[in-house]
């Protein structure tokens, strides 16, 4: 990823970093928002924290980004704590998704460790804002089921819960369900290997492009 591109949008109560796809494709863009985890909180510096693990890592996934806009909100301070901040990350979300043209039944949420937490939450709170979600290697599982399509991403941090969050979200294996609107899958790395491997994927990127919200 091409730091240059990046941009540090400077709002209160959370900045956020915003990569924006080229302009003058004459599509509506779809629109991923990232969730970090807990190590990415300020006070480190935005452009370093969330350049860490996800989307906006230095290093590119397998699929381009080009035709993306990916928004990335940093916490303010470090914990389990993106369910306090679900009317921000809307307000931000919706706001550069109009300023940017993205095609509203195509917004995604994807969060790692930490963020994947959060990612539930937000699901939970917002059911009507998401096409679909891609939790990475989460620490918890949800409170209750989730009915919006899920790409869960399993690794050293949830591997141990596995089994419940099959059950709860009544995932299939990906690779006896790839199509599916509720899938998991285990590459069998570590906590950060895990996002490394996971943002890489070009089949996830392809399955979020798959689902639109209705």
């Amino acid at each position: 990823m091409n730091a240059t591109a990046l941009r540090v949008v400077d709002t209160a109560p959370l900045q956020y970093l915003l990569l924006a796809c080229s302009t003058g494709s004459g599509h509506a863009p779809p629109l991923l928002c990232f969730l970090h985890g807990y190590d990415e909180a300020a006070p480190l510096e935005i452009v370093v924290a969330l350049t860490r693990h996800g989307p906006l890592r230095a290093t590119p996934p397998a699929r381009s980004l080009d035709s993306w806009v990916m928004v990335a909100p940093q916490l303010p301070t470090r914990g389990d704590l993106w369910h306090r901040y679900a009317p921000v990350v809307r307000q931000i979300v919706l706001e550069v998704a109009q300023q940017y043209g993205c095609d509203g039944q195509r917004l995604y949420l994807t969060g790692f460790s930490f963020g994947g937490n959060g990612v539930f939450d937000l699901a939970l709170a917002q059911p009507d804002l998401w096409a679909a979600l891609w939790p990475v290697d989460p620490t918890r599982v949800p409170t209750q089921p989730i009915a919006l399509p899920i790409w869960l991403s399993i690794g050293e941090a949830a591997r141990s819960q596995a089994r419940a969050f099959i059950q709860r979200l009544a995932l299939a294996a990906v690779d006896r369900a790839s199509t599916s609107d509720r899938v998991w899958c285990d590459d069998g790395a570590d906590h950060i290997g895990t996002a490394t491997r996971a943002y890489r994927d070009a089949r996830v990127y392809e399955w979020l492009l798959s689902k639109r919200r209705p």
